[in-house]
């Protein structure tokens, strides 16, 4: 499945039909959000509904850019070198409520969730039960995952003292609804807990089948709640959904010589969830590869710190005589994300959300965090095993940390393994990284409340120091 789906969104309405040709018409007005939930009666209007969701998450202001870069610039990992002038605030970690990126990821998740509610609410749906179920089991694995992301980033658990009692994010479980159009922030305890539980009915609705990695399954809705869990420190959790990955025996640690051609293949060994592209429906020029490489835009450079920690036989380190890796340096000494999301044009590579390799190391990090360490050593070697790198002599939490580095890096990882581990973002390039470090517990380590929301919505305090 590519995202030709992005095209089958059609509802028929009280007075027409809404085709989903245009983001516009995506975002009805209220009286034809009552029109759309209504119109929802069949399996393949539920399907057409939930293909309108993930194709909202791989749109640029999503996982089809910014939610990924802005977890490498607001980290050590990478800067901006304003070629094009994009990604320069978000570098410099110097945003304001009336920035657009603020605004356009929030919106763009909120719609993921609209859609995501749509299918969860819709009743009497005629068709097979177990297909409706696998269905709304998605869309459940997909408003977790929307709250969560947004939670990264606006919540703040990691800001001035911040924890599970401070402000997070507004839960929307309607679409639309008219009785709750201004939603109060729910606290960030009270989102992750709305999260577990969607992911818990996710998992209780789908089945267990792998089938194409463009669409959640079981494995994914784990996987999700691991990533949760690891985030949030709750380590038997985040052990045992790690676990239900790892023991399904359908994933493998790619191999150190197909591990770059994995990420501009479809559905490879360790694929767990992607967003679909294909030469006819991507990106382009405002995706993940144009912002990476050398061209029109390439504002987004690798830090030669991050390059240094890669041995000149691993994979994923920089481009040598004797291999090739992830990181390229240029003649000028730019060094330049080549390796992920590689298809410069026509932009075809499909977008990892979730790799085993992740799930590898959350495994791992929760076994330590359980007593297990010579456990956790085991599967902390997994990695390096493959990609050209020197094994580990312990698991302890600087190294599980330092390996997802490596491994995750580009991912759009790194800030949020910082925030979560509670350390300062290290100011590692005074000539190109644009921020300097932020300490832990700064107000940037939360975006602003995006000031027309704030405006808005009285429910909607804003975040501090903003």
């Amino acid at each position: 499945m590519k995202k030709s789906f992005k095209y089958l969104f059609t509802i028929a309405l009280g007075l027409g039909v809404l085709s989903s040709c245009s983001e516009d018409s995506l975002d009805p007005t209220l009286q034809q959000s009552k029109d759309i939930v209504t119109s929802v009666n069949t399996v393949n209007d539920l399907q057409a509904v939930i293909n309108g969701a993930y194709n909202r998450m791989s749109i640029s202001d999503y996982y089809g850019r910014d939610k990924i870069i802005l977890g490498e610039v607001f980290s050590d990992n990478t800067s901006s070198n304003a070629n094009s002038n994009r990604f320069v605030a978000e570098a410099r970690m110097d945003l304001l409520p009336t920035s657009a990126i603020a605004e356009t990821l929030w919106a763009r998740l909120y719609t993921v969730i609209g859609s995501a509610n749509i299918v969860i609410n819709a009743e009497g749906i005629t068709g097979d039960e177990a297909e409706v179920n696998q269905i709304k089991g998605q869309a459940y694995v997909i408003r977790a995952l929307a709250h969560f992301d947004l939670l990264t980033f606006y919540g703040q658990q990691n800001v001035n003292g911040g924890g599970l009692s401070s402000l997070g994010v507004p839960y929307v479980t309607a679409f639309r609804d008219e009785n709750s159009l201004f939603p109060a922030r729910n606290t960030v305890q009270e989102v992750r807990d709305l999260a577990y539980a969607d992911l818990t009915t996710a998992k209780g609705l789908m089945d267990d089948s792998v089938g194409s990695v463009e669409y959640i399954n079981t494995y994914a809705a784990s996987a999700v709640e691991a990533r949760i869990a690891n985030y949030f420190g709750d380590w038997q959790r985040s052990l045992d959904a790690a676990e239900e990955v790892i023991l399904s025996t359908n994933f493998s640690v790619i191999s150190k010589d197909a591990f770059l051609n994995s990420f501009s293949i479809d559905g490879a060994s360790n694929s767990i969830f992607e967003i679909a592209a294909s030469e006819t429906d991507n990106e382009g020029i405002n995706g993940l590869a144009n912002i990476y490489q050398q061209g029109s835009y390439g504002d987004v450079i690798a830090l030669p710190n991050l390059a240094a920690i890669y041995e000149d036989t691993d994979v994923r380190g920089v481009t040598t005589a004797d291999k090739e890796g992830v990181i390229t340096r240029y003649a000028n000494g730019t060094l330049r994300n080549t390796g992920k999301y590689p298809s410069y044009a026509p932009y075809k590579d499909n977008i990892s959300v979730i790799r085993y390799e992740e799930m590898v190391l959350i495994y791992a990090e929760a076994l330590l965090e359980t007593a297990s360490p010579a456990e956790a050593l085991i599967w902390l070697n997994k990695i390096p095993a493959e990609r050209g790198a020197t094994l580990y002599d312990a698991a302890t939490k600087s190294n599980i940390l330092l390996e997802r580095r490596k491994e995750l890096a580009f991912e759009g990882f790194r800030f949020h393994d910082l925030a979560r581990t509670k350390m300062d973002i290290p100011f590692v390039d005074v000539a190109l990284q644009l921020h300097e470090g932020p300490t832990y517990g700064s107000f940037n380590y939360a975006l602003p409340i995006p000031l027309a929301e704030d405006d808005a919505n009285a429910n909607l305090p804003q975040n501090f120091g903003y």
